[in-house]
């Protein structure tokens, strides 16, 4: 494996012969790019512009084997204190939003950017009398990764909106994807292997702009009411299983409070974890571990992370 040094350097050298639309940092902290505010540097980070841009560094990256992730908000993500090798490529700047030309009176077809953030699209539905995503709201993170992870709340999921989603691969070639040709499932949308989520197009029922801000702030306030809203956490660390939710089988098995290093399991709400200070991925996870265990030895239930974590990982002899 090539030291960080020497990553820059071929990474610098790749990308000066490679035409690129955007900003491009080295030794990026991830913890600065994460609502946990956990993780340790990518060797380095991209802000591509447009679809060119994001395929020429996807084609430079195959041709030179270093390899690539793609980040979203930072939101349900655990990155390893060790950081992230290769490139880590954020679409914060696909973020425009439209109505397509199949809106009419009744309902509209929004295209949004995988930039767009959750919460500016519930907005921006709102004010255009656009309903049907506002049990959505107080999720964080980007359009794209909502669409990825199915996001949902108060039985209502992504797919349920779901018109059309675009897709890139890896060799930069892009393909729309009816709703129908994808596989939905709880927390998951199934998406073709090494995919990257371009734009998607939702369909929204037409509604007054009042009575929708009225529902969005009902689901606002009951999320402020049961969730640490306000802490710095990636939301629900683990799925819920069938037909019971995973934040009552932790209460249940006397793991609120619970801390491992700055990781508290929250007192609001068993299913986030919280970053009291200066937590690091290694106490998270052994604080997941914890967990597990203790709910297995309580109900019998074996819990199955939602939050993804990737990077280098520091073990506890302090090595990678």
């Amino acid at each position: 494996m090539l030291s960080c040094t020497m990553n820059n350097r071929k990474l610098k050298e790749i990308f000066d012969k490679t035409f690129f639309r955007g900003e491009v940092k080295y030794n990026e902290p991830m913890s600065a790019h994460t609502s946990l505010r956990i993780g340790g540097p990518a060797d380095m980070m991209v802000f591509p512009e447009d679809p060119v841009s994001l395929k020429n560094v996807l084609l430079a990256a195959k041709r030179e084997r270093i390899p690539v992730f793609v980040f979203g908000g930072g939101t349900n993500l655990l990155v390893g204190d060790g950081g992230i090798e290769g490139i880590v490529t954020s679409l914060k700047a696909f973020n425009n939003i439209e109505f397509t030309r199949e809106t009419n009176d009744k309902y509209a077809v929004l295209y949004a950017g995988a930039g767009v953030a959750l919460a500016g699209l519930i907005n921006f539905a709102q004010k255009n009398g656009c309903a049907g995503i506002e049990a959505l709201v107080g999720i964080p993170g980007y359009f794209g990764g909502a669409v990825y992870m199915n996001a949902g709340s108060f039985g209502v999921e992504i797919k349920d909106v779901l018109v059309s989603v675009a897709l890139m691969n890896m060799n930069g070639e892009i393909t729309i994807l009816k709703k129908d040709e994808l596989n939905f499932s709880y927390r998951s949308s199934n998406l073709p292997e090494y995919s990257i989520i371009l734009s998607a197009n939702i369909a929204l029922n037409r509604d007054n702009p009042d009575d929708i801000s009225k529902r969005i702030k009902e689901f606002l306030q009951k999320k402020r009411d049961t969730q640490p809203l306000g802490e710095p956490s990636a939301g629900c660390v683990f799925k819920n299983p069938e037909g019971d939710g995973a934040g009552r089988l932790i209460d249940a098995a006397g793991c609120k409070g619970m801390r491992i290093g700055d990781v508290e399991v929250s007192m609001k709400h068993a299913n986030y974890f919280i970053n009291k200070d200066k937590a690091t991925c290694r106490d998270f996870i052994e604080l997941m571990e914890k967990v597990m265990l203790r709910v297995k030895e309580h109900s019998g239930t074996i819990l199955e992370p939602e939050i993804k974590i990737v990077g280098k990982f520091k073990l506890k002899a302090d090595s990678y």
